[in-house]
Parts: structure tokens; sequence; C-alpha cells
């Protein structure tokens, strides 16, 4: 029986980052350290034609200024610059490779100095001449030469001839901006050389996967270069593949032997990826009753001109509603762009937006209830597949979210509701992501005196895995969680890949609880031979550790604490390291679902947009920590906020330049735009997903979030704007 598994337990790091004590990747310090400041182009295509860094060289303290002509050497290929999460097609960024300008604000020159004042001043004074070329930033003007990609799915049926004689039909195109991702934490890098070695402290989701990069980019052993990242100050995805200025900091401590430190600015946090905005046509025909027949989503997100990322937008309607016949597109358009990446929920926080919000007219039009609708469409199958999900309890998300809404108290009839100036309204969506789980390896070591330490090069991108990787252990191995010690972030540790997709919480958990086996089979191993053991011919699946000791489960008094048996076989420490795959099995689908609700308040002269109230319920397995869990979740339904009402970057696209590149004028929300935020978690056994029956969080929080905030805007409006976000110049226009 677990004791803190599925309970509200406090962080262990919690102490050491409110005191301080946790170091982020910028605040590594060295005797020798010196500091970077980065020039960016201000161009966003082109050639550069002159680097003058004389003025700059000038100012005392300056140490060097590196450029494409004088850097240290790196590799020339494009294979040694890919990762762990690179796009499978186009050639990866090379920071400064060669004088191609690329996108505006891509870094031209690294200004080297003493201290961050000198470096940044310096930097201010590096002249460069380009030679500038033609080039395109508008997403709309390039929407008719999209390439188009693969289908993400195979189409089922006729959908274009089921839609045209469905008896209800619904056609629009959804809008969804550019957004970036503007964690607290700048992204940085710490080099610290120690003859000819680096230590590189770096923000990052995944130290093997930079550390591997940089090998490749430097053509060095991976015993020349060591990444950590014990602390990161939220990541979203933006952290996933390494970032220009962990090359920069290796590239100037290389260039001057000793450590450097470089920490981008916020406005340089916009030219390290960001969402990629996405036009999606959707179109549903259903029979009078509301049951689907026609499904057709096809969407057109952007890219680089030198890499091709992209997600599968399209095809999450197959998890949710059934049809009896669908097909999906996708298309890129090419940019002058810096690469998108990863963002919170990718695919799913923008594909679902459009499919509910689309759900929602559809249940306008049918004039029918838009929770009657889903549940009429429910699937119990992924019609991808045809298999059956190892666990979905959505039902029971959708009745225990809109009872504790009040949803039966909704009236269906836009404007209906108010109080005073405000126009009240209700809306809903469904959420969805995967239950996605990956390879990773864990070392053990327990010790005769009761403790433990967990090892595992795994991330913790402050979403609690250094919280949840002690309640896993603490449980497993019967001792106390300050008994329980545990290393991550360190590429030097047990492989763990890139901390993302809401995999980590139930591979790493997992994979100690392979590891704690092992510990058990080498306790059992060394307790026969002890004279007249209780644990004499048992099996590992026979017992149990609690209390500091190996007990049997059929006969709890036939118990030995272990501490005895280590002493006996002359041991004072058991260490393992064990690996955990987890296999498909071929005949389930697994993820994760939820049901959300919206209040908002709209002044009826100002157009104003206010969420009072969300209430999400979610259905993902087990829930590892109760708190931690409720936090993410709640991240994520108040990044739906911002997504819904105030996220956009604005591009000026005569420079191809981003005009709102800092938190003051990019639009996030803050303590006053968020309300009553309510999170419940549904009672969902999973033993197929994995042994743990554990699914993440991370992502499902967001998604469905903006389409119901949405949905609920037209209900208290009755005006449907489906473009994000919703401001009021959009809500009010044509008023």
């Amino acid at each position: 029986m677990t004791t803190y598994i599925g309970t509200a337990t406090s962080r262990v790091d919690g102490r050491d980052k409110v005191t301080g004590a946790a170091r982020y990747a910028g605040e590594y310090g060295a005797p020798d350290l010196a500091h970077g400041s980065v020039v960016n182009s201000t161009i966003a295509k082109g050639r550069i034609r002159r680097i003058d860094a004389g003025e700059a060289m000038k100012v005392d303290g300056v140490i060097t200024v590196l450029t494409h002509e004088n850097r240290p050497p790196m590799a020339d290929n494009d294979e040694a610059y890919k990762d762990d999460v690179a796009p499978g097609d186009g050639s990866p960024y090379r920071p400064l490779y060669d004088g191609s300008i690329k996108f505006n604000g891509q870094p031209v020159a690294l200004v080297l100095a003493e201290d961050l004042e000198t470096a940044t001043y310096a930097a201010s004074l590096v002249k460069v001449e380009y030679e500038e070329q033609p080039h395109i930033t508008d997403f709309e003007k390039q929407l008719g030469k999209a390439k188009a990609l693969p289908a993400p799915a195979k189409p089922r049926g006729d959908a274009a001839k089921a839609f045209a004689v469905s008896d209800i039909r619904h056609d629009a195109e959804y809008y969804v901006p550019v957004e970036h991702h503007n964690p607290m934490e700048l992204f940085a890098s710490t080099a610290v050389w120690r003859d000819g070695k680096l230590t590189v402290y770096d923000k990052t989701q995944g130290v093997q996967n930079v550390q591997r990069y940089l090998c490749g980019v430097f053509q060095a052993r991976p015993d020349e270069i060591r990444v950590m990242s014990p602390f990161m100050g939220g990541g979203f995805g933006s952290g996933l593949r390494p970032q220009y200025q962990v090359v920069l900091a290796v590239l100037g401590a290389r260039a001057l032997k000793r450590s450097v430190r470089l920490v981008l600015t916020r406005q340089q946090m916009y030219m390290v990826g960001y969402r990629p905005a996405m036009v999606q046509r959707i179109q549903l025909g259903a029979k009078t009753d509301g049951a689907l027949n026609a499904i057709t989503h096809n969407a057109t997100t952007i890219t680089s001109q030198y890499e091709d990322f992209h997600r599968n937008e399209t095809t999450w309607s197959g998890l949710l509603y059934k049809s009896e016949t669908a097909s999906y597109a996708h298309k890129l358009v090419r940019l002058d762009l810096p690469a998108a990446c990863d963002m919170r929920a990718p695919s799913a926080a923008t594909g679902v937006y459009a499919l509910e919000a689309a759900m929602d007219e559809l249940a306008v039009a049918l004039q029918m209830d838009p929770l009657e609708l889903r549940l009429k469409c429910y699937s119990d199958s992924d019609q991808h597949t045809g298999l059956p999900f190892s666990s979905k309890s959505l039902r029971e998300c959708y009745s225990q979210a809109a009872e504790a809404f009040g949803w039966s108290r909704r009236n269906p009839e836009p404007r209906s509701m108010r109080e005073g100036n405000d126009l009240i309204g209700w809306g809903m969506a469904t959420g969805i992501w995967e239950a996605l789980q990956v390879p990773i390896t864990v070392r053990i070591t327990l010790t005769a005196n009761g403790h433990a330490e967990v090892a595992c090069a795994t991330s913790d991108i402050g979403t609690g895995t250094y919280t949840i990787m002690a309640q896993a252990a603490a449980d497993m191995l019967g001792v106390p969680i300050d008994n329980v010690t545990v290393k991550l972030g360190d590429s030097t540790l047990p492989p763990s890949p890139v901390e993302g997709g809401s995999w980590i919480a139930a591979s790493v958990s997992n994979g100690i609880v392979t590891t704690s086996n092992a510990i058990r089979d080498e306790l059992l191993r060394l307790a026969e031979t002890m004279p007249n053991s209780p644990l004499m011919g048992i099996k590992t699946a026979d017992v149990t550790l609690s209390d500091g000791s190996v007990t049997v489960k059929k006969t709890p008094r036939s118990t030995v604490p272990i501490a005895d048996i280590m002493r006996h076989a002359g041991v004072d420490r058991i260490a393992q390291e064990k690996a955990t795959k987890f296999g498909k099995d071929g005949k389930h689908a697994h993820n994760t679902h939820s049901a959300i609700f919206a209040e908002v308040k709209v002044d009826e002269q100002l157009g104003v947009i206010r969420v009072t109230r969300l209430v999400s319920a979610v259905a993902a397995g087990r829930i590892l920590n109760l708190k931690t869990a409720r936090s993410q979740v709640m991240g994520g339904m108040i990044w739906g906020i911002g997504m819904a009402l105030h996220e956009e970057t604005l591009i000026d696209h005569r420079f191809g330049r981003i005009m709102n590149a800092n938190i003051a004028e990019y639009h996030v929300p803050v303590n006053a735009d968020v309300h009553s935020v309510e999170v419940i978690f549904v009672d969902e056994q999973d033993d197929i997903v994995n042994p743990m029956g554990i699914k993440g969080l991370g992502e499902i929080g967001i998604v469905g979030v903006p389409a119901a905030i949405a949905n609920a805007v037209y209900h208290a409006t009755g005006k449907r704007v489906r473009d994000l976000p919703i401001t009021l110049d959009k809500l009010t226009r044509d008023a």
C-alpha cells in the first residue's frame, strides 16, 4: 500500500527554490568567467557584406568579438546539427556559421567582455553592412503557395460527397496567430572551462540531447562536454531543442579557453521558436439528430525556409467523435522567419480549438445543447485504427464538470443571460492528449542506514519531477520521502529522452518501479544466506519493502530489517541500474481526456471580456501528486485564457521583424485576468497503459480551453469570432 503516491505532497525542491539555493543556468559562476552579448541582424534575408567591430574592441574590458569569419571550427554538415527533436526535413540552423541571413534577429556576432554591462554596450557599437534580399513574412499572402504534406491519416469514405448530402452543414475557417512561450527564465548557458573540458549549465528540457548536439557541432568526444540543468524556470516546449545561445557560449569558451556565460534578452527570446500560425478549414456534416456523417479538417501552418517543422494538427476529431466519413489535409507555407517549435500541447491546442469551436457552431445550427451533441457523437475507439481506448472516462468528465459548473441552468439563447451591463456567456469544449511514455533508465542506490539515491538524466522543467521521483522511490523502497535524494539534469546520469509531451512522469515513475524490483531481487538473494531466514525461497513478487524491512505479503510477521540483511552480507549499499521500455500492445489507443466549461462576462458597451469561471474535469489515469497535478492543469487553463483572449505575435512585414517582442506588448494573462479556476480529477483506472496506470498531465490542461472560452463569448454576445485572440475590436467590429 502506497504512502506518498496519490497524495498532495509538497515539492521536495520547494525550499531551495524559495530561498534562492536553487541555481539556474545563468547563475553559475567561475573564477575566470567572461560574459557574452549577441549582436542580431536587422534584416530578414540576405548576406553580411562587412562587419566592423573596431569601435567595440576599443571599449575597456572587451576581450574579443566573434563572427562567422573568426570563430573556432564548427562542423560543416547538416547531420552534425540535428538533435533528438529536429524535424526530418530541412537543414538545421547553424549559429554564426556563415554570412547568410535567414531571419530578422539572427545572431551575427558575439561580443565577449569581462562583465555583462561592458559586453552589452560594446555590442551596440558593432556595425554590420548587409546585401539585402527581398523577404517574405506575410502568411496570408503566401497561402496560395502552400506546400502539401503527406496525408496525416487515411480518409474514411467520401467525406466531400457525404458533406454535400448532409442534413445540417457547417463550413468555416479558424485562425490562430504566431504565439511565443515567454517562460520566466531567459535562455542562458554558462560554459565552464577546465583543462580543455567543458561543463555547460544550460536552460534545456534535455541535457543529453544538448550534450550530443554540442559534441556533433564541435566534433568533440563525449567526455569533453558535460551538460547540466538541475533547475529550469519554464520551457513549455521552447527548450526541447538546443537553442543558439548554448552554441555561442561554447564557441566563446573554446575561443578564449576560459569560462563564458551568455544570457539572452527577452527580445532575443523571440528568435528561438514559437507556436506556428495556422489557418484551419473545418466542414462538419450531420444528420438532424446530430450524428456526424462527414468531417473534413484541413490545416495550413507556417515554417521557416530552412526547416519543415510541423505537427499533426488535424486528426484529433478521429479520437473524439464518430463520423461515417472523414478526410484530413495539411500544408506548409515557407516564410523568412526562425523555425517554429513545439509549444504546450503542440497540434492539440490549435487543432482542437478549431474542432471544438466548429462543434459548437454545429450545435447552434442543430438547435442542440453542445454537451448533448458531443455525447451523441462520442467515440469509444480511435477511428483511425479501430482500436478501443485503454481507458476513456470522458463521459464522467462531462458529467462531473457540468454538475460543478451548473450547466443545466444555461439558457441556450445567445445574449439571454446578463448581470447589469455585462452579458454572460457559458461555453464548453473537450480536451484530449496522448498518453505517451518513452524508454528510460534509472539507477537506485540503497544504503544500510535506509537512505536511497535515485538518479536519471531527465529534467525537471518546473513540473515537479523531483517530487514525483521521490514519492515513487519512497513507496517502492519503503523509506520516508526525506530519506530519498533525487539526482537529475546531468548528462552523465543514466539515459533519458527530453522532457516533453507529458511523458516523463509516467516513464520515470515506472522506471523507478523496474529498478526497485531489482533492488528487492538483490535483497532477497542476500537474505537467503542468512541462517533461519523467513525469506528463504520467497519470490520478489511476494514481498514488499516497508519501514526499512523486507516483508512477506501473506505473512506480515515474516519480516527482516534491510539493515540486518546488508550487515550480514557485509555490504553497506546496493546499487542497481535498469532500463524500462514501453511496448505498444497493438490492441488499444492511449489518451487523456478532459471536459472544460467556461463562463465569460462581456461589457455590452465596451466589448471587454472577462473569464470569470473555468471548470475542467480531467481523466488521466492514476494521479501521482494531487498538489503538483492540480498546479499543472491550472497553469494550462490559464494559458488557455491567454490563447483565447491575449496572445499574438505581431510582425512588421516591411522589415520581417517582430514588433511586440516583450511582455509589455505581448499580452499574457496576469492576476487580474484569472478568477475562479476549478480542477476535478476523475477516477480512472488503467491497467493497460503501463504498470502504474499513469498518464501525463502537462499538456491536457490547455487543450479545449480556448474553444470553451470562444464558445462562451458567442453565447454571451451572439457574435462568432473565429480568429484568435478574441479582442474587443473584433467583437465590436460591425456592431
